[in-house]
């Protein structure tokens, strides 16, 4: 039982579950599931004990039961006591605190990552202002190795998304194209297949192999079909570069994508058998979102921001190269509006950096959402101003095949020329080879480089 007095009224909370549900700002997802604060003083009032909490209590009495859930077995098992000690005697506000502080520099911060918990960076993000949220996840820094660089401080990396509503060769060559061209693909060219039959993801597979190779682009390629089809592909000789696969932050949400860590594992070795990367060997691509869980009524009592930074911890065992939460793509039920988005966005890639995952963020909202391309305007100024890895870039910002609204090529160049930021520095060589930079090393493309001819129909 946990309680705090507030103008004279005694609120109780009965365990940690309901403590961090009631502390954690406003969403519709929780509402839904019944566990969001009953008014802004029980919010407030559950912040009060939550700061008061020590940290260390957050991984003696784990939210989700050791016994019965093997992604709170992994958390518990996993955790570095060592890299903990430095903070173990703080309590969350302490923590907050602290991590505000000059003492929580870069390198302090990456060596402490082992030693955190998904809960301790979901509790601390519930007593954070954006701002907060922002400035530690700025001082955060994650890089990871495939075929370029992804991560360095001062850079961003785009996702190529060139989905098609009928994986139509034409079309997604003509997207591929179109993103080359204005600077994007060095996170990954990187298709959601229409279908998930192995006939067509090895057809997809194939036509991002010969695109790749005939342009000789320093990037890396994949198909985000299921891993079971990927595995399987694996066994037939198709070329994977990258081993995609949705996860969630509870063994019954990961049951419900068809999952469990054994085959994530199995995935994974596959992938580096393959030895398919030239600067470094993380071939793991994941990709989360709050409100899965609750989704797939799997979410057991626990908050949705709580259980996606559990997801991560999943991510963190598999030394992934990407990874990025889709932060408005399940809907309004989970992510209401505009406010919603843009809050839940910033604590995802503050949680995963913290816990030293390879963030990135899907900016993106459904047309039945109260949000516009404002909101995603100003929660992608923000991530790219706090360090995020990489984002999407969808031509149009229209994603013609999922039915969602992203960011564009243009948007990635905004952030980039606006906020200072690189592509990946091998990705970067070869566009000046392409003559698609100018002297000021911008991406300005006047024509269509001879070599990129090969993908035209």
């Amino acid at each position: 039982m946990f309680s705090t007095s507030l103008e004279g009224t005694t609120h109780r909370f009965p365990d940690l579950r309901s403590l961090l549900a009631r502390a954690t700002p406003y969403r519709s997802g929780d509402a839904l599931a019944g566990l969001a604060a009953e008014s802004a003083e029980q919010r407030v009032a559950a912040q009060l004990a939550l700061a008061d909490l020590p940290l260390r209590r957050l991984l003696d009495d784990p939210v989700v039961p050791y016994e019965t859930d093997e992604v709170t077995r992994l958390i518990c098992d996993t955790h570095d006591a060592a890299a903990f000690a430095p903070v173990s005697h703080l309590t969350v506000g302490g923590f907050r605190d602290w991590l505000l502080s000059d003492a929580a520099d870069t390198g302090t911060l990456t060596a402490l990552a082992p030693g955190l918990t998904p809960e301790m960076v979901a509790a601390v993000s519930k007593l954070c202002r954006l701002q907060d949220l922002m400035v530690v996840a700025a001082r955060c820094n994650v890089t990871t190795r495939f075929r370029n660089t992804i991560g360095l401080p001062g850079h961003l990396s785009v996702r190529l998304q060139p989905n098609h509503p009928i994986d139509d060769p034409a079309g997604i060559a003509a997207s591929i194209l179109d993103g080359l061209l204005l600077g994007a693909g060095d996170a990954v060219i990187g298709i959601n297949p229409a279908t998930d039959s192995p006939e067509r993801t090895h057809a997809l597979l194939c036509l991002l192999e010969d695109a790749r190779t005939r342009l000789a682009i320093p990037t890396q390629s994949c198909v985000l079909a299921h891993v079971t089809t990927t595995l399987e592909l694996i066994r037939r000789g198709s070329p994977v570069d990258l081993v995609f696969q949705s996860v969630g932050g509870t063994e019954g949400t990961n049951r419900s994508f068809g999952i469990d860590l054994a085959l994530l594992r199995e995935g994974q070795e596959a992938g580096l058998s393959l030895g398919r990367g030239t600067v470094g060997d993380n071939v793991m691509y994941f990709e989360t979102g709050q409100g899965s869980a609750l989704s797939a009524r799997a979410h057991l009592g626990v908050d949705q921001q709580t259980i996606e930074a559990r997801a991560y911890a999943v991510a963190r065992a598999f030394r992934p190269l990407l990874v990025n939460t889709v932060v408005g793509f399940i809907g309004p039920e989970y992510l209401a509006d505009g406010k919603q988005i843009i809050r839940a966005g910033l604590e995802d890639h503050f949680c995963g950096k913290l816990l030293g995952v390879p963030m990135g963020c899907d900016v993106c909202y459904t047309n039945h959402a109260e949000a516009d391309a404002d909101d995603m305007d100003a929660l992608l100024t923000m991530l790219v101003t706090a360090g995020v890895n990489f984002v999407m870039g969808v031509p149009g910002a229209d994603d013609i095949m999922l039915g969602y609204q992203s960011t564009s090529f243009h948007d990635a160049l905004a952030m980039r020329e606006l906020l200072g930021r690189r592509p990946a520095p091998e990705f970067e060589a070869w566009l000046g080879r392409q003559g698609l930079m100018d002297g000021a090393g911008r991406v300005r493309p006047q024509g269509l480089p001879a070599p990129m001819q090969v993908l035209l129909p």
